[in-house]
């Protein structure tokens, strides 16, 4: 079938793209609409004396000024973290932080006050005209410092938002007594900057009549965000209306609410006028959530045959001023996978949120997967050279078999399917991981130093259940209202393939609509690499309803019985006959007024799916890098990734979604950092000094899959969403570290800039 599944097909949504005729939020022009400009604190920890907005409100085109004041007035409610789990997260110590400052700021970059005005320019300048009295207080950066320190939020009892402690202290605690070898790791996982092509953004409309806000967003999460500022505004639910139409990639960082979406809900209210804000590159930079800050010190035993026995964890993550309403995700998922491909018997972690006067930190491609990965597979490279054996058979010798599979790890998870060995031999293979050495001699001959680097890679997907509405209309057009949204993944044409496929219909008739609380009934967005699992899963349920809601129909109209109807190539047969209806017929009688009233009217069907647990994709990434040691330059030469995901249901998207996650595990390794003074200011405030991969960062990237089948939803899907950023961070470090270790360097930090590289290279010869 050309347009079914398992079919490169070209996206759809591309031709919009390309064009120019895709709506962002910036894409919805009213000359009636006033124009936000966020006043932002300057400072990162300080208490707020006064603001004065006098000459602010003079200023030539300006409408309004608000502030905290006025917000606290009103009533309005703030930010909650919304994923807590009590059988998880203990000792909690959160709260509902302001959308706007009120008496303190907490980080720079909190909102302190709203200019709204004729046109950006005028609130631009008058924004400048705000004068705000600060008292300056000592920030805390780090969760270190943080320990240490009076509490951030007097209301609260100290700076630790919540503790995660999964596996069992004691038995680990004795297995690492009594192991033959123990290797011990201690690590930073860089904090990310998401920097989605488009910036965040809001518009928000008023109707007077029905008392009802539209809020226009830049959202992963359309239904999600309309819960969350409905309850902070005080608004019901039915007198908000979110609508997110294209939006240019979130990548976990648009998962949640933000200030601005209560802010402007709430001013457009009060003031009864339409609002726009959006936001620049460098205001994104400031206050988009961050993601990754985690600190983390690790043992892993080995018994007398190279074995894992013990794995020990103990890590904080940087929650920054307040737990963002994803805060609990990415300590949870480091903690619950970091044994990762591996057997090992006994496990303890413990994993901290910790507040500090930066930005909040949310989930970030990969979230929590990147982390556990890059650390075990860090030990398991330590561990190798420090029992002196090869590092791909030490991999071996440790990793889970499929014939092992469903395996319970001893920190929580059922690991259903994966054949682990099978991926390191055909990635092995791939990577002509045997020509290495001539390789290697190569660059030698040109002064230059060259690496290969391992990690294998698995992750936790299809969190949460969903819904989708599969509906034929009377002229045989599809409509599939989904509770799942997609912002750069290509739902509109996958789920076009398989409802191609599975009722006969042509694949151009096929129309998805999403990301409007008032079209579709109810979604949760797509995070965590859960559309195909939850979506696509209630999508084939969907499907089955219309078709037996169709047999029931065409029985009627060709006098037979249901059970005696037969459905395929989008027509309905009487079994053993040439009695047949076509889909489109049955779709246009389901319509008319004839049909016994128990058919019903129209041909429709709805899907719920809730996944038991979790898929669990996995992969192995090589990496080949070449390093000046007179510079630090490394060359990142060439990339391998070979990965289990299931049935695949587009190559072709999958390539491009394994690709962008692999270049963004490229960006953490060597490139990305989020960097604040002592003082709390951003010193990486625009991408003269954030360091965003670019075309020649980036090398040949060789993917190959090797999927095993899974039986926890109806499609044998895994997800594919982050897979490539769990791995790649890992699998590079590996590389440069293997590149350097003749020179006597073990331990390098991330980013591995070229400064970095050659100081250890410095170190090492000194």
């Amino acid at each position: 079938m050309k347009f079914g599944i398992g079919q490169s097909v070209s996206r759809v949504e591309d031709e919009r793209f390309l064009t120019g005729r895709a709506r962002y939020v910036d894409d919805l022009p009213d000359p009636d609409t006033l124009a936000v400009v966020i006043v932002r604190s300057t400072q990162a920890h300080a208490l707020i004396n006064s603001i004065d907005t006098e000459s602010a409100l003079a200023a030539p085109g300006v409408k309004h000024v608000l502030t905290g004041a006025d917000y606290h007035a009103d009533g309005i409610g703030g930010i909650a973290c919304t994923t807590l789990f009590p059988n998880l997260h203990s000792n909690l110590n959160t709260f509902d932080a302001p959308a706007i400052a009120i008496d303190r700021v907490l980080y720079l970059g909190m909102a302190v006050a709203l200019v709204v005005a004729e046109n950006v320019a005028a609130a631009l300048d008058a924004a400048e005209l705000v004068e705000i009295d600060y008292e300056s207080l000592a920030p805390v950066m780090t969760p270190a410092q943080a320990l240490d320190a009076e509490p951030l939020w007097p209301d609260l009892a100290g700076n630790i938002a919540f503790d995660i402690k999964l596996g069992d202290r004691e038995q680990t605690v004795s297995a690492i007594q009594g192991a033959a070898h123990v290797s011990r790791l201690e690590l930073y996982n860089n904090r990310l900057s998401a920097n989605s092509l488009e910036t965040r953004g809001a518009r928000a409309e008023y109707d007077s009549r029905e008392d009802r806000v539209t809020l226009y967003t830049s959202t992963q999460v359309p239904h999600t965000v309309r819960a969350a500022v409905a309850g902070a505004v005080g608004l019901a639910q039915s007198q908000l209306r979110v609508i997110a139409h294209d939006v240019g990639g979130g990548f976990g960082m648009k998962g949640g609410l933000y200030p601005e979406d209560i802010l402007l809900s709430w001013a457009v209210r009060r003031l009864r006028c339409k609002l726009a804000w959006q936001a620049t590159r460098s205001e994104s930079l400031l206050s988009d959530y961050h993601g990754r800050d985690q600190w983390v010190s690790a043992e892993l035993a080995f018994d007398s045959e190279a074995r894992i026995c013990a794995l020990s964890v103990q890590c904080d993550y940087n929650a920054g001023a307040y737990l963002s309403p994803g805060g609990g995700v990415s300590p949870m998922f480091a903690s619950t996978l970091a044994t990762g491909c591996y057997r090992v018997p006994v496990a303890s972690v413990q994993s901290r949120a910790v507040y500090t006067n930066t930005s909040p930190t949310q989930p970030y491609r990969g979230a929590g997967r990147p982390e556990a990965a890059y650390l075990i597979e860090r030990l398991i490279d330590k561990a190798a050279g420090e029992l002196n054996i090869d590092r791909v058979e030490l991999r071996r010798r440790n990793m889970l078999k499929s014939t092992e599979m469903p395996y319970k790890t001893p920190l929580l998870y059922t690991i259903d399917s994966g054949d682990y060995a099978a991926i390191v031999d055909r990635a092995i293979a791939a990577a002509d991981w045997a020509g290495f050495e001539q390789r290697k001699a190569s660059s030698h001959m040109h002064n230059k130093l060259r690496g290969i680097g391992i990690a294998l890679h698995m992750e936790n997907a299809g969190i949460a259940n969903d819904s989708v509405e599969l509906r034929l209309e009377a002229d045989g057009a599809v409509t599939i209202l989904a509770g799942t949204f997609s912002h750069g993944q290509g739902h509109e044409t996958v789920y076009a393939q398989m409802v191609s496929e599975w009722l006969g219909v042509p694949f151009d008739s096929i129309r998805l609509v999403q990301g409007d609380t008032d079209a579709v009934s109810f979604g949760r967005g797509t995070i965590a690499s859960r559309s195909m699992v939850n979506g696509g899963s209630s999508l084939r349920i969907a499907a089955e309803q219309v078709i037996e809601k169709a047999k029931a129909i065409a029985g009627h109209l060709m006098e037979t019985a249901p059970q005696d109807i037969e459905f395929g190539n989008g027509e309905l047969r009487v079994a053993g006959t040439d009695k047949s209806l076509p889909l489109k017929q049955i779709a246009a009688m389901s319509y008319k007024p004839m049909l016994p009233p128990e058919l019903g009217i129209g041909l429709a069907g709805k899907g719920e799916f809730l996944l038991q647990g979790f898929t669990f994709p996995n992969g192995c990434q090589i990496v080949e890098v070449e390093i000046d040691p007179d510079t630090g330059v490394t060359d990142i030469l060439s990339i391998t990734s070979v990965d289990d995901v299931g049935n695949v249901i587009n190559p072709m998207l999958l390539d491009g979604q394994l690709v962008g996650g692999i270049v963004q595990g490229l960006g953490q390794a060597v490139l990305e950092n989020v960097v604040y003074d002592d003082f709390g200011q951003l010193l990486s405030g625009s991408f003269m000094d954030y360091a965003m991969p670019r075309a020649a960062d980036i090398p040949s990237i060789k993917i190959e899959m090797n999927n095993t089948a899974t039986g926890t939803n109806p499609l044998g899907v895994k997800g594919a969403g982050e897979a490539g950023t769990v791995g790649a961070t890992p699998a590079i470090i590996s590389a440069i570290l293997n590149a350097l270790a003749p020179l006597g360097v073990t331990d390098i930090a991330i980013p591995a800039t070229p400064h970095t590289v050659w100081s250890a290279i410095q170190t090492a010869n000194s």
